[in-house]
């Protein structure tokens, strides 16, 4: 079967590698391009995907938020269910960059 994804590999019986928010999940079988390498997983095998995202907690920590205004600044609010996961206490220190087009607040200081 042709991919759907670069239209010109063929698909083939393989393992995945899947991540989360760069926590990793294990290995899974699916449907792997042998041109691009983009994988392909049915339902059982994505509900064991979101199972294992369960399980290590990260599954739902991504979530929209607002920037605000405070004083000259900026400010970022960070959802309870991630500040927990990170275990981010008021007056933590992180440190704060921008990576290409993102904003990284890293907690490894």
């Amino acid at each position: 079967m042709k991919c759907p994804s670069c239209e010109k590999g063929n698909l083939k019986n393989g393992l995945t590698r899947e991540y989360m928010f760069g926590v990793f999940l294990g290995e899974f079988l699916a449907e792997v391009c042998v041109r691009c390498a983009e994988s392909f997983t049915d339902e059982a095998t994505t509900k064991k995907i979101e199972q294992a995202a369960r399980k290590k907690g990260v599954w739902g920590l991504g979530a929209d938020t607002k920037i605000t205004k405070t004083g000259n600044s900026l400010a970022v609010r960070i959802p309870k269910k991630l500040a927990d996961y990170l275990n981010l206490k008021p007056k933590d220190s992180v440190y704060i960059h921008p990576e290409a087009d993102k904003l990284v607040i890293d907690t490894r200081i």
